[in-house]
């Protein structure tokens, strides 16, 4: 049945942990809410032909950049967060202050509601273990990182966390569609949104295409939240022109060695691992099938504000030099690394891209409350970000769409 003007009080376009935050939120209040998701809402079953399906297929969620670097995303109900590895880093609290956005309140919502531990020492594998002794044997603060992993859930030597989590114990976005849906929203899957609908400068719906039919649905507050490649689309399509450009994404290379005693490849990637913070890079150990190794990395830097989105979603972006130096003094420390723990035949892989954002930042074409020059129109998810930190922004895009919900639950129309 095609939904009426009546119908919906939020419309949110997208399910990635920013959008499924709001949707939850919205839903807990009351609100209804309907989600629309371009991916499927199939159970995560942990094998690689799912992965292909919903984070593999060139030009859709695998895109290639004009420097053949490789940007992987997951379109999926809860987005890439079900093939994340679950690492909750810190936002970038000071840096988001300085542009009017304070989450302290939200961070410590999100601490008592969410696993935010480092693993148990039974959960980090011998591999990851072996880096790290290597590591803190050289003198790094070589670290087990915190996680959104429910670890009564965790199983030991498994190595379905690179192809999402079967088994409930990686949190990811899908979880907080879930409680929406337990709250009486609704989601509409395989539903691309194409744009918002606007009536005097006012949001009021969005049209999105379904078996190549177009449909609308209307409601008075439409959140956008479909990534940092899928978001700036929407609004170019909407009347925001100068989305989608001068953009960042975390460059990533895997610097790989072979060692006799350890078979690798079953461990929960990214169990440990230190953030050079004033060389504006991060090293962690990076633990996955053989059949990823050309995907995935073991070393991410921060990346510089640059290219653009192109109008049919494709990826334009120079890697700088300066990035790429950031690049090569992380190698050289991951070769050092890996020598000391016996490995040999060690090598570099090809650059990668994650986490891209910044491509409708706060203070340039949405204010600190995350709402575009259109009233009722916001966006929660990275494309928000003013700036590049270099760390997964999992935990900053749940805690976004955590002020925006109590920004938006204070504005007349929705009491």
């Amino acid at each position: 049945m095609e939904p009426n003007r009546k119908s919906y009080d939020v419309i949110v376009a997208g399910s990635g942990p920013g959008g499924a935050t709001v949707a939850k939120e919205m839903a807990q209040l009351g609100k209804k809410v309907l989600i629309l998701e371009w991916g499927n809402k199939a159970p995560i079953r942990g094998w690689m032909p799912q992965f292909i399906m919903n984070a593999g297929i060139p030009g859709k969620s695998l895109l290639i950049t004009n420097n053949l670097l490789g940007m992987v995303r997951g379109i999926v109900t809860g987005g890439s967060s079900v093939y994340y590895y679950g690492t909750a880093f810190d936002p970038p609290v000071e840096m988001l202050k300085s542009y009017g956005i304070d989450i302290t309140k939200e961070i410590e919502e999100i601490r008592n509601e969410l696993p935010t531990s480092p693993l148990s020492d039974n959960l980090v594998g011998p591999m990851a273990r072996r880096i790290m002794e290597s590591a803190v044997d050289l003198g790094y603060d070589w670290q087990k990182l915190p996680k959104f992993i429910y670890q009564d859930k965790c199983k030991a030597d498994c190595w379905r966390c690179n192809y999402g989590c079967p088994y409930g114990a990686k949190w990811g976005g899908q979880m907080f569609v879930d409680e929406a849906l337990e709250n009486n929203a609704e989601i509409i899957n395989k539903a691309k949104v194409t744009k918002v609908i606007i009536e005097n400068k006012k949001a009021v719906g969005v049209e999105y295409k379904k078996k190549r039919k177009v449909h609308q649905a209307f409601a008075p507050l439409v959140v956008v939240a479909a990534g940092g490649i899928g978001s700036p689309m929407i609004l170019r399509e909407s009347g925001i022109k100068g989305a989608g450009f001068d953009y960042f994404f975390d460059p990533l290379i895997t610097v790989m060695g072979t060692v006799d005693d350890i078979k690798g490849g079953r461990e929960i990637p990214m169990a440990t691992g230190i953030h050079m913070e004033e060389e504006g890079y991060m090293m962690t150990d990076m633990t996955v099938p053989k059949t990823l190794h050309l995907l995935f990395n073991a070393e991410t830097s921060k990346d510089s504000l640059g290219g653009r989105i192109t109008k049919r979603g494709g990826v334009r972006k120079k890697l700088a030099e300066k990035d790429k130096n950031k690049l090569f003094k992380g190698y050289a420390r991951a070769r050092e690394i890996l020598a000391n723990a016996g490995a040999k035949d060690i090598h570099k892989s090809w650059y990668i891209a994650a986490h891209p954002g910044g491509t409708v930042k706060v203070n340039e074409l949405i204010d600190s409350n995350l709402k575009t020059e259109f009233d009722n129109l916001y966006v929660c998810d990275c494309s928000v970000m003013p700036e590049a930190w270099g760390l997964p922004p999992t935990f900053s895009l749940v805690a976004l769409g955590k002020r925006l919900v109590k920004h938006l639950a204070g504005e007349t129309k929705l009491q």
